[in-house]
């Protein structure tokens, strides 16, 4: 057996235990065996809504990872642009995303919409900071081969500062990865018809708790399997 899967046979035998001595009454914390009944017999249910939040972190996954790539290099390229965006992102990543939540349905409406631009909000900060610190530390030797060789602003940058940066974008991605699909969870509890944030909320307000945590349990195998994805691309791509 796999020494990661210890952690988690750990975790569902304190579970069961705690359900089994009567700890908390089933409609707080239903037997994991429950709940993985309740995962398999609304599977369909489940998996219709999965498939909605799966969708929206991708696309905020996209746009945001495009627009951090783009503000790092747009940042380093004019430096007075920093100064300008620089305190925008560090402003919009200190307010608490259940504050941008009502704002976003708001202004874009009950679709995909705030539910691509709360993702992509949590995207963007990670992913441009660290290429923007990347691009920040290239070695001064590569540097002064560029300027011996008298190259552009912009040539130096995609063919010499970017590729020593990468590594360090690379990071911010993996964190990226990991806060997206909760970006799309706050943005389907504040309004939404459909997504496993929305099923949750349906869940609590009917009692079921045991579906409730089954759709905790499915939000939890997706982020996952994204940050699985995500380190196997990168480290295919020698990242």
């Amino acid at each position: 057996m796999s020494a990661r899967l210890w952690p988690v046979l750990a975790v569902l035998a304190l579970w069961q235990a705690a359900t089994a001595a009567a700890l908390l009454p089933p409609f707080v914390l239903p037997p994991p065996l429950q709940v993985f009944e309740t995962l398999w017999h609304e599977r369909g249910l489940i998996g219709q809504h999965a498939l909605t939040t799966l969708a929206e972190t991708g696309a905020g996954l996209l746009i945001g990872t495009a627009l951090g790539v783009t503000l790092a290099l747009a940042t380093s390229l004019a430096p007075r642009l920093e100064r300008l965006i620089g305190p925008l992102l560090a402003g919009a990543q200190a307010l608490p995303v259940f504050v941008l939540a009502p704002v976003l349905t708001l202004w874009l409406g009950y679709g995909l919409g705030p539910k691509v631009a709360m993702v992509a909000l949590l995207v963007v900060f990670p992913v441009a900071s660290g290429l923007r610190d990347g691009l920040a530390t290239t070695p001064e030797p590569v540097l002064d081969l560029a300027r011996i060789a008298r190259a552009s602003k912009l040539r130096t940058l995609i063919w010499l500062r970017l590729p020593h940066a990468l590594p360090q974008g690379a990071a911010g991605l993996r964190i990226a990865v990991t806060y997206a699909p909760t970006g799309a969870v706050i943005g389907e509890w504040v309004g939404a018809s459909q997504g496993l944030g929305y099923l949750m909320l349906m869940a609590n307000a009917r009692m079921r708790t045991d579906l409730m945590f089954a759709a905790l349990l499915v939000i939890l195998a997706l982020t996952l399997a994204l940050n699985r994805l995500t380190d196997r691309t990168l480290a295919r791509a020698g990242l």
